[in-house]
């Protein structure tokens, strides 16, 4: 069999549901939309992706070195509808993807294995991406022919939705590059007409200081009130543009069992209540974790406020003069609101 046969197989052993090839400079129009993006100022507080933008936006100056660019991608589709999570208001929603193991470990794991298959049987170097380097994964997967960014900028597929983490595998290895997959969202716009909050000012194109994934995630200090009612009960990240996506019927359910864990829709009076050792605790493993519990609470109370629970207006009131002005703010917030 052909090393590209043999590849696959790895990468199927090793859980992934797509693998494709492209060449370091296969986005050429990358840097051109990510200045867009950046002088829009959509990246909100994420300062980061401006920096090392020469990187993020030509893969080849990242490791000049580097011949190919194997994309893979690995499912973590759920096995329910996350959209009905949104409907038990005195319950946190969390992000599929954060309600198990923190995918970083999982994906980087199953990547290792299969880049040391790549140096054994193809006498090269490598080096793996996931999520933690000024990496486009998004474009390069297009140009790998895995999937296309769709109207709400995330990786989508007809062999396998969108509930998919990718990775990277830079190598010196010359490979033959697969053809860039073309769109097929047509007229379709329901994951435009889904966001709460309007974060999509045109298909393909996404304004983060909108999207309730970064209010939840990225965003630090109060959020802005005109936004909080639509927070909803999201606690940590919001689903809506993905789960509502036709393609998923396609969806291939999650082999990695981790994925699916206890953070689903934990209760916000127990959220609200904890210090950071017990926030620490309580998401040992989980992406979760990274938030810290400020942001976590100040969460916690905007989904509070937002469940007009007389029950759950004690919890908050306690917080209203929490040492951390972002918890205090959404406490005060929550309290008025009920």
């Amino acid at each position: 069999m052909s090393f590209r046969v043999r590849l696959e197989a790895e990468a199927r052993a090793a859980g992934f549901v797509s693998v494709g090839v492209c060449a370091p400079d296969a986005i050429p129009k990358a840097p051109g939309q990510l200045a867009s993006f950046l002088d829009a100022e959509y990246h909100g507080q994420m300062t980061w992706m401006g920096e090392r933008s020469t990187w993020r936006g030509n893969p080849a100056a990242l490791w000049p070195e580097a011949r190919s660019v194997v994309m893979l991608a690995h499912s973590y589709s759920p096995g329910h509808d996350p959209l009905n999570d949104l409907n038990r208001p005195e319950h946190g929603a969390i992000s599929v993807y954060a309600q198990g193991r923190d995918y970083h470990d999982v994906v980087k794991k199953a990547l290792k294995r299969v880049a040391r298959w790549m140096v054994a049987e193809g006498d090269c170097e490598v080096k793996v991406f996931v999520d933690t380097a000024p990496v486009m994964e998004k474009p390069l997967a297009q140009a790998a022919g895995l999937g296309w960014q769709g109207k709400h900028t995330n990786l989508l597929s007809r062999d396998f939705g969108n509930w998919v983490f990718l990775g990277a595998i830079f190598t010196t290895l010359n490979m033959e590059p697969d053809a860039p997959e073309a769109e097929h969202c047509g007229s379709c716009r329901k994951c435009l007409d889904i966001c709460p909050t309007d974060a999509f000012p045109a298909p393909f194109q996404l304004d983060a200081r909108r999207c309730i994934s970064y209010l939840t995630i990225e965003h630090r200090g109060p959020v802005d009130e005109g936004l909080r009612p639509a927070l909803g009960n999201r606690i940590y990240g919001c689903d809506d543009c993905l789960a509502v996506c036709p393609w998923n019927k396609f969806a291939v359910e999650a082999s990695d069992l981790r994925y699916h864990g206890p953070h689903r829709t934990p209760d916000l009076d127990e959220l609200a209540m904890l210090d950071d050792t017990a926030f620490r605790a309580r998401f040992s493993g989980s992406p979760i974790k990274r938030i810290g519990r400020d942001r976590m609470v100040r969460n916690v109370c905007y989904a509070i406020g937002n469940s007009r629970s007389d029950r759950l207006k004690t919890f908050v009131q306690g917080l209203c003069e929490d040492p951390d002005a972002g918890v205090s703010n959404a406490a005060r917030w929550a309290v008025e609101r009920i």
